[in-house]
Order: structure tokens, then C-alpha cells, then sequence
């Protein structure tokens, strides 16, 4: 099953981070998003051509994360939105961290 066919399964901290080998194959089927340095968070920045299509962007993004119940870092300005997604209770990458940046790749308003 594709991982934006997934659901988020509730992550109550009982469980270890993905190690990098984990989250580097999970990577390859989120086209786009970078791991970051010491392997804690995955994230991809969007460009607009406008303030208000960035924010719209981050909305669905929003409404998503509500849905699934699993919420990204937004950062958002002028012409740009930079999501990021780690697993806070276990201090590193899920696999639902992948599933929401698969979820995000599939939004209709890209």
C-alpha cells in the first residue's frame, strides 16, 4: 500500500526512532523532502507566487494534520511554506512522519 493510502497510527512514545537506513527508504517515496543532518525531522519548502496561495497551502496542510492527528512544524511568508515533520514523543522520525509527506505530496492544490 502506497504510504498516501495510509492512516497515522497514534505513536504514544513506546516505540524507537526509524533508524537513518529506515528513513532513507522511506524517503524514496516521498519525492521532494530532505532528511535533516542528525535524522530527527524530514522537511520541503514550497515556492508560490504570492502570500495568499501560501497560506492557502498551509491551511489544507492544517486541515490534513487535523484529519490524521499528526501535526508538522509551518513555517510561512511571502511566496513560501516549509513543512516539517517529526515525531515528538519519541524525539525522531515514524513512519507516520512519512505518511503525512506522502499525504502532503498527493494535497490537490499543488
Amino acid at each position: 500500500m502506497a504510504l498516501s493510502d495510509r492512516k497515522c497510527i497514534p505513536c504514544r512514545g513506546s516505540v524507537d526512532p526509524l533508524s537513518a537506513e529506515e528513513a532513507t527508504r522511506l524517503l524514496r517515496e516521498t519525492p521532494g523532502w530532505a532528511l535533516d543532518v542528525d535524522g530527527t525531522r524530514i522537511r520541503r519548502k514550497w515556492k508560490f507566487r504570492d502570500f495568499a496561495t501560501a497560506m492557502e497551502f498551509a491551511r489544507k496542510v492544517g486541515e490534513l494534520a487535523e484529519e490524521q492527528g499528526h501535526h508538522p512544524d509551518l513555517s510561512l511568508g511571502w511566496g513560501y511554506c516549509e513543512v516539517v515533520f517529526r515525531t515528538h514523543s519519541i524525539r525522531g522520525l515514524h513512519e507516520n512522519d512519512f505518511v503525512m509527506a506522502a499525504k502532503v505530496n498527493a494535497l490537490d492544490c499543488l
